[in-house]
């Protein structure tokens, strides 16, 4: 890869590091969409073992590059986010890989049509991260930055990614003890919206 290609793609990637997310970090500020998808990776990383057959390189590589669209759109909270949305964030991205050299090109466009098609034990795997890791985060958050919905939402948010795998139904279910035991703690406060 040419130098000038590298910090080409490198520059548009670094607005993930300027785009927040709906979600605070522990210290009160807006996550970014990077970090989202740097902790999004660890967690694969760290989940190595527990999916022995899955090939846990792919999975990282999907968590590096599943939100670069959104250096395009900025990122749109799940419940506004519109298939409309949706598709224009793939195309602006699709449009954007098409002109990064072969190899490259063919390497995320193989993996974006992996990810979208959710067939393979990877690209479900990576799907279901990254809808725990956004409630992770919210958990570490102050609750006063949640909205309404996001109370019932927390709970509900990657059940159904997380059915394939006894492991991640666990994992689910014990970040949603964590939720509850946030909530109730919010409650007992007076503060419950």
């Amino acid at each position: 890869m040419r130098y000038e290609e590298l910090i080409s793609i490198l520059s548009v990637a670094e607005k993930l590091k300027c785009n927040t997310r709906h979600a605070d970090t522990s210290s009160g500020r807006r996550e970014s969409v990077a970090e989202h998808s740097w902790r999004l990776a660890l967690m694969a990383m760290l989940l190595e073992d527990e999916f022995p057959d899955t090939d846990i390189n792919k999975v990282i590589k999907m968590c590096l590059i599943h939100d670069l669209g959104e250096a395009f759109t900025g990122d749109i909270p799940t419940f506004d986010k519109t298939d409309e949305d949706s598709r224009k964030e793939e195309k602006l991205f699709q449009k954007w890989v098409a002109g990064f050299p072969k190899p490259q090109k063919e390497q995320f466009s193989s993996l974006l049509e992996e990810m979208e098609e959710l067939e393979t034990k990877e690209a479900r795997l990576y799907k279901a991260l990254d809808k725990l890791e956004a409630v992770i985060q919210h958990n570490e958050g102050d609750i006063a930055s949640w909205l309404p919905l996001e109370y019932d939402l927390q709970l509900t948010y990657g059940t159904k990614e997380v059915k394939f795998s006894p492991y991640l139904m666990g994992l689910k279910e014990y970040i949603n003890n964590q939720t509850r035991e946030k909530i109730r703690k919010e409650a007992s406060k007076g503060h419950h919206k």
